[in-house]
């Protein structure tokens, strides 16, 4: 298979899958229904979701400062922020195009190194993939009760002591695999854990390291936030558990790599995860596309301002 033909599907599979799980929502929950819960919806929690969402993104950008100062590069706050939104938004276009573009418009306007800037924001996704691990801990730690509870009263017992026993073993074969292996592949994996490693040691490294680490931790504060004060937003979730609230988040963040900008999927994760608590469909499937539409909307606004405002205000502003 040629190189042009697999850089098409992996542009051209993800939106497929985006059209398909927006259809199959729809086909559960008919457009008229979810429009309903958008008209009957509270809009000061929704617009206080797009607040925090928006924090989320300008602490990022404040952060990106963090990794760029030590190599000698001060940026305007300015131009980070917009890369930032900009990148965001070429995301829904092309997923993980968006990082590159990001490390572009910053080589552009500031004359950060293409490969320096685009390292950063590698080093910036593996504390982030940290925390999201640690978010996922501390769920399954929070919540074993109800989600051991959930598994058994499903499935058989004796079957899923079975399945997690075949699981320890493979990971235990899997991580000696990896160790020793000599294979092309067991030394890309390497490759790539190590570098998780070592992106994840370098914070400690850096001047503003405990500076980064609190704004990495408020980044997924106001993540967790907006999910929350929007699903408060529909009157049908009233009462929604913190489970359900951890799980639902866990859920929809995977979904936003299946598709880009998880089209079609954020709405179906957040029902999946929600349905675990035995909360209805109809509110599930509403939500999840209040949720999305909302941040979206965001992203597309100060994005699409960004992209136009980038050449303007770098012509009239002097560079660093």
């Amino acid at each position: 298979m040629s190189q042009n033909i697999k850089k098409a599907l992996k542009i051209i599979l993800p939106l497929l899958l985006g059209v398909f799980l927006v259809y199959y929502t729809l086909s559960k929950v008919s457009l008229q229904n979810i429009w309903g819960y958008f008209i009957a919806s509270n809009y000061w929690w929704i617009l206080f979701g797009v607040f925090l969402g928006l924090l989320s993104h300008l602490s990022r950008a404040y952060r990106w400062r963090f990794q760029l100062e030590p190599m000698g590069y001060n940026i305007k706050f300015s131009n980070s922020v917009m890369a930032v939104f900009a990148a965001y938004l070429i995301n829904y276009t092309i997923p993980r195009a968006g990082e590159v573009a990001r490390a572009t418009i910053v080589s552009n306007y500031e004359n950060v190194p293409f490969e320096k800037g685009f390292g950063t924001i590698v080093a910036e996704r593996i504390a982030d993939l940290i925390v999201m691990f640690f978010i996922i801990l501390v769920t399954l730690f929070l919540q074993f009760d109800f989600i051991y509870g959930f598994f058994v009263e499903k499935f058989d017992a004796t079957k899923i002591l079975i399945a997690l026993s075949i699981l320890i073993l493979s990971l235990i074969i899997f991580f000696r695999f990896i160790k020793r292996g000599k294979s092309t592949l067991a030394v890309k994996i390497r490759t790539f854990i190590n570098g998780l490693l070592e992106g994840a040691l370098s914070v400690f490294k850096m001047k503003k390291k405990w500076a980064f680490i609190f704004h990495t931790l408020f980044i997924w504060a106001m993540y967790i936030l907006m999910f929350y004060v929007t699903s408060i937003a529909i009157e049908d979730l009233e009462g929604i558990t913190t489970g359900a609230i951890l799980i639902g988040f866990i859920a929809s963040s995977f979904s936003i790599a299946a598709t880009n900008g998880g089209i079609g999927s954020y709405p179906l994760a957040v029902y999946a995860a929600f349905s675990i608590f035995g909360i209805a469909e109809e509110p599930s499937i509403a939500c999840g596309w209040i949720m999305w539409a909302s941040q979206t909307l965001m992203i597309i606004v100060f994005g699409g301002l960004s992209l136009i405002y980038l050449p303007i205000y770098n012509r009239t502003s002097p560079k660093t």
